[in-house]
């Protein structure tokens, strides 16, 4: 018999794997399998294992708890940009792409500042037309956001459209920022839906 409080120390407050709990207590994993279901205890979804694997220290975020109106507007701001101009159809990273700086600068001070996310910890995409110089783009970026080459993965060409406005707007590129990790997805996601409802039954 494996005692209930042993389990949920072990399995819950530790997350520790149903195999390693088997391994911890000598006994095999389907007897650790019994007793869990005998006493309720609800098992981790595969991709909640998954991400307990890839975050052994928790999440990788935090969010503030919003004291101030400058947060609150920054909270705001955040929501309001990645319901915009955010990527919702990943569901399995926040990603927001524009070709403007400061939005995206922005939505940076939204994750770092209020999400609670290290600013190192961002990965960025960049995408330009084929007559734009990689390199100056590149550099243009590095110098507006004040981030590490190695943030950003390959430089995605694609063949130069007619002159335009459209065109003109993209001189530098189209910058995504990327943060790969579902539940903080789900959450601003959330808020997305929340305010929208929110200013909905407020007409």
């Amino acid at each position: 018999m494996i005692k209930k409080d042993i389990l949920v120390e072990l399995y819950v407050d530790k997350k520790l794997s149903m195999m390693e709990i088997s391994k911890i207590i000598n006994c095999s994993p389907n007897q650790v399998v019994y007793w869990m279901v005998t006493y309720g205890i609800e098992r981790r979804s595969i991709s909640d294992a998954i991400y307990q694997r890839s975050n052994p220290n928790g999440d990788p975020f935090k969010m503030k708890k919003i004291m101030t109106l400058e947060d609150a507007e920054l909270l705001g701001l955040g929501v309001g940009l990645y319901w915009g101009e955010g990527n919702k159809l990943n569901r399995h990273s926040v990603r927001l792409g524009n070709t403007d700086p400061g939005i995206i600068r922005s939505f940076i001070r939204f994750l770092v500042d209020i999400c609670g996310i290290r600013r190192d910890k961002l990965r960025y995409s960049l995408q330009i037309f084929s007559d734009v110089e990689p390199k100056a783009a590149l550099d243009f970026w590095l110098k507006e956001l004040y981030a590490d080459e190695s943030q950003f993965t390959k430089v995605i060409v694609t063949p130069a459209r007619s002159i335009g406005t459209y065109k003109n707007k993209n001189i530098n590129g189209v910058l995504t920022i990327h943060f790969h990790n579902y539940k903080l997805r789900d959450i601003i996601v959330k808020m997305c839906r929340d305010s929208s409802a929110g200013r909905a039954l407020a007409r």
